[in-house]
């Protein structure tokens, strides 16, 4: 399974144009007609947004006059990743854990006794 993520660039982007308020952004967005609140554009500015409207996504890379890649890159996070509930494949080499699986060492299992023993 190959898993990917995304990076969001919104702060960066508004720094590069020199706004550095997400209050300034309200009127840029209401005038492609996306209104958001102060808070929910905030919110955008500074969180990693899992859902997204499209107008306004569509606004903010017209506002800052960018791509989508520009804005929210994606990120490869690893090829064949697994859920760490297989056995790991083996590692090469002379490593202790490798001596320890071959030497068939377990350790020994605990045992709970009363307080007065």
């Amino acid at each position: 399974m190959r898993l990917i993520e995304y990076e969001w660039r919104l702060r960066e982007l508004m720094a590069a144009a020199g706004m550095f308020s997400t209050t300034k952004l309200v009127p840029l967005l209401a005038e492609r007609g996306v209104h958001l609140s102060t808070s929910q554009v905030y919110r955008l500015a500074t969180e990693k947004p899992e859902r997204m409207n499209m107008q306004a996504l569509v606004a903010l890379l017209d506002i800052f006059d960018c791509t989508f890649e520009e804005l929210a890159p994606r990120v490869v996070l690893g090829e064949n990743a697994t859920t760490g509930t297989a056995d790991p494949a083996p590692e090469r080499g002379n490593t202790a854990t490798n001596r320890l699986r071959e030497s068939g060492l377990r350790p020994r299992r605990a045992q709970i006794l009363p307080p007065d023993a």
